[in-house]
């Protein structure tokens, strides 16, 4: 395990004000999401085309650089009953070869069926084939995002 592949709460840790970066990790794309600086609500931010690892890389980490992030929570896409089938091995070997690249915290969220409630918003709001096509992946990287932002939320010791 990477050194900077971290358990959910030490994201508590982080400075205030950082946000954090929700990556949705496809074959074709990687859908981005972004906090905001409380750490409340995640916004779909882009769609990166795949083309190989190093540019994707190099693209992605770019992108966290130009906002600030402080953090990564990527989608780990488990199977319905909880085990790992080859998109989640893929999804680990992605961050296995990204870890060395950037200091970054990285914290795997379960993404089951992350994509399947964003594409039933989007039929919902009548959105075309092709509007959900072009969309559906940063939304679904918004979805992970906010689930872990939620999580982080309950989690966080009350103010007083």
């Amino acid at each position: 395990m990477s050194a900077n592949l971290v358990p959910l709460e030490s994201l508590l840790d982080l400075p205030n004000h950082a946000r954090l970066l929700g990556l949705d990790l496809g074959t074709k794309t990687i859908g981005l999401a972004l906090s905001d600086v409380e750490r409340q609500i995640a916004t779909p931010l882009e769609t990166i085309q795949r083309v190989k690892f190093g540019l994707d890389a190099a693209a992605l980490l770019k992108i966290a650089e130009k906002h600030a992030v402080a953090g990564l929570v990527i989608g780990l896409p488990l199977n319905m009953d909880g085990t790992e089938g080859p998109r989640a091995q893929s999804t680990r070997a992605f961050i296995r070869n990204l870890s060395p690249l950037t200091s970054l915290p990285i914290v795997f969220w379960d993404e089951r069926l992350s994509t399947l409630a964003v594409t039933r918003t989007l039929l919902d709001a009548d959105a075309s084939r092709a509007k959900r096509a072009a969309v559906v992946d940063k939304m679904a990287a918004a979805y992970i995002l906010q689930g872990a932002l939620d999580r982080l939320a309950r989690l966080a010791p009350e103010e007083e």
